[in-house]
Parts: structure tokens; C-alpha cells; sequence
């Protein structure tokens, strides 16, 4: 059944109002920027730290996605394995039908469908991947960031398998012996460990914005979500917004502003 542009937006506004269960598309009410906010900036919220990501897809061009990855990777020593099934990926480029698979078949505009969409983890408010670590590998900072720790990490895959988006990649290899460039102030890994972004909370600790956003040149917003006066905010209030399979209830924080 195909519909115009306009409904389709009505439908796949992807609201943040069902947490649990599985829900069709016609279940999807609109989503304006302002009741994604409604709805994630709860009593008690207000004054804390919750940081979060809006992409600008109107706006990106491959240029922008390619010089985005490299800065990433380039920053955090991700191995180029030419292999796609043991890549190591911390943000990529990918298509609308594998960012929005729920949404594909109601056959979007042919504008839409062709925009670049940028892929990373969503450090969602309620991480699966967290629950599921044997060993606490991985785990949620107190503003949310969820974080790896690689020492730890016994390369289990658990948390691999448990995360709907495919955000985390497993080092086949040493990393080392993929690495044209090596960035001395960040660690690389060892063979036999996960890995993916992590919000550059390292530069999040130090009063910076993460290199993605930087390379981004005002394409990517980054900020604390709950702070009404952040720009993030207001650019998330001002727009209709996706977010990648709201159904499972793990409320990401990563917005796609279309």
C-alpha cells in the first residue's frame, strides 16, 4: 500500500510514547520533536545530565558522512578490515531500508529513501546490551553513555547479539595491523574483544564535543537533552523526528531529524 509523503511522516513519526511491545505502523501516532522531549524529560529530570544526538538528514552529503567516519575512527584507533563480515564499525553509512526497516515498505518519497543516514550506538535509555554482559563489560554512565570496558571484556558476543541495531563489532584481528595511522592518546584494542562509539566521553569529560559532531560542521547537534535551553533541544522541539525501532522499548538517543 503505498502513501504519500506527508502521511508517511504522520505515521513514522516513531513515537517515544510506547515502551514495550510491538506495534504496526498505523499504531504510530505523530511524533513532533516536542512530545519525543515531552516524554523523555520527566519530573525529576530537569537540572541533571542526559546527553544525546539529533543528525540532520536534510542536510547530509557523502562528503559529510565520509569526512564524519574518518574523523571518528581516525581519532579512536578503529582498525580499516576490508573484510565486511569482521569490519569494525564505530559509525557508518547506511541505507534507509536497514536504518528504518519497519518503515521501508510503506513506500516512502524517492527523496527520503535517498538520503545518507548515519549509523552508531544509540546509548539507549534502557540498554539491552547492559543486562545481558556476564561480566559488566559494558555499563551505563550516570548520564548515560554506555561504555565499554575492554579489559574486561571477554569477548562473550552476548552483547552483540542482544542489540537491535548492530552497534557493536568484534575484533577478529589485532587491531594494530589495520591501522595506517595509531593515535597515541587513544587506546586500541586487543584480538577477542567488542567494541563502539562511546559518545567520545572522553572528550564529553574534558568540555568537548565529539569529534563526529566537530567533522559535522553543524549537521550533527549534540547536547544534554535535558536541559530546555540547550540547542539540541530546541532542534529536536522544532522538528519531526525518527528514531531506529522504537517498538523494542530501549528508547534511543539518537534522533533523525527528517
Amino acid at each position: 500500500m503505498a502513501i504519500d509523503r506527508r502521511k508517511f511522516l504522520k505515521i513514522a513519526g516513531l513515537s517515544f510514547l510506547f515502551g514495550t511491545g510491538v506495534f504496526s505502523l498505523e499504531e504510530f501516532v505523530l511524533c513532533r520533536g516536542d512530545e519525543v522531549l515531552a516524554q523523555v524529560v520527566g519530573e525529576g529530570k530537569k537540572g541533571k545530565v542526559r546527553w544525546a544526538m539529533a543528525i540532520d538528514t536534510r542536510r547530509l552529503t557523502e562528503e559529510d558522512c565520509k569526512r564524519i567516519i574518518e574523523a571518528c575512527h581516525r581519532a579512536h584507533n578503529v582498525p580499516d578490515i576490508p573484510e565486511p563480515t569482521k569490519a569494525v564499525r564505530w559509525i557508518w553509512e547506511d541505507t534507509f531500508e536497514h536504518a528504518f526497516p519497519e518503515l521501508a515498505e510503506e513506500d516512502p518519497s524517492e527523496e527520503l529513501r535517498n538520503r545518507k543516514y548515519l549509523l552508531l550506538c544509540n546509548h539507549c535509555e534502557n540498554p539491552v546490551c547492559v543486562r545481558v554482559c556476564p561480566v559488566q563489560a559494558t555499563f551505563q554512565r550516570p548520564d548515560g553513555i554506555v561504555v565499554q570496558d575492554y579489559h574486561r571484556c571477554i569477548g562473550c558476543k552476548f552483547c552483540m547479539t542482544a542489540c537491535p541495531y548492530g552497534s557493536r563489532s568484534y575484533n577478529f584481528f589485532h587491531p594494530k595491523e589495520y591501522l595506517k595511522h595509531v593515535n597515541p592518546e587513544y587506546p586500541a584494542r586487543t584480538m577477542g574483544v567488542v567494541e563502539k562509539c562511546i559518545f567520545c566521553y572522553e572528550r564529553l569529560d574534558q568540555g568537548k564535543l565529539p569529534y563526529c559532531v566537530e567533522a559535522a560542521k553543524g549537521k550533527i547537534y549534540f547536547g544534554n537533552i535535558y536541559d530546555p535551553e540547550a540547542e539540541i533541544t530546541r532542534v529536536i522541539k522544532e522538528n519531526l523526528v525518527l528514531v531506529r525501532k522504537p517498538q523494542l522499548g530501549t528508547k534511543p538517543m539518537v534522533f533523525y531529524i527528517v
